[in-house]
């Protein structure tokens, strides 16, 4: 399916990329997921039992819409972009009324990535390299604050991930390398999806 054909079975707007650049210099400009590669990578990967899905930096909530319209889970999309958080919040009106599955929970936050207080219930993190290295240790070390307090299998999916993202959690954390999706029809190295998992 092409992109504007999931939008328009989401029913929903997330297209196009950002302009200028954000207001922190540490956040990265927004640039939407390509639905082939989620396609793709659950192809490929098995989401972990109860899973609760938590998009950091889920910019006008492509990938929460999507996670909750395919698998029927509980998600949150975290965003610290005024303008992005309400249109996350207009696609979740617009996707709500039509989708079959309203009970279950979908939430969108405006805040910064590293003041999210991980819930017990929360099993898998998204991370589109939205922004610098020094914030990603921030919302890993809250991870694992919270595995610490309540243990469980936790996966981190790094679309198109940040070499220095995948040096700190394999040098500097106890997570592992679970699943290395390479994205179909893409030549650059970096265009892949890596899944890394911590068991309790």
């Amino acid at each position: 399916m092409k992109e504007q054909d999931f939008e328009k079975l989401l029913r929903i707007d997330t297209a196009g990329f950002q302009y200028g650049f954000p207001k922190l210099a540490q956040y990265h400009r927004y640039e939407p997921t390509p639905y082939k590669g989620l396609e793709q990578l659950f192809e490929e990967y098995t989401l972990p039992e109860c899973a609760v899905f938590v998009d950091i930096g889920c910019g006008k909530g492509r990938v929460p819409i999507y996670m909750h319209y395919r698998f029927h889970i509980p998600v949150v999309g975290i965003e610290m972009d005024d303008k992005f958080f309400i249109e996350a919040q207009h696609n979740k009106a617009t996707y709500l009324e039509k989708a079959k599955k309203k009970q279950v929970s979908i939430t969108f936050l405006h805040m910064l990535a590293e003041q999210y207080d991980v819930k017990k219930e929360d099993n898998v993190f998204f991370f589109f390299n939205p922004f610098s290295i020094d914030v990603f240790r921030k919302v890993i070390a809250k991870i694992l604050y919270s595995f610490e307090y309540n243990p469980r299998n936790i996966h981190i999916i790094l679309y198109y991930p940040a070499i220095d993202y995948l040096f700190y959690l394999e040098q500097e954390t106890p997570f592992t390398l679970l699943k290395e999706v390479r994205l179909k029809g893409e030549s650059n190295a970096n265009e892949r999806i890596c899944v890394y998992t911590l068991l309790f």
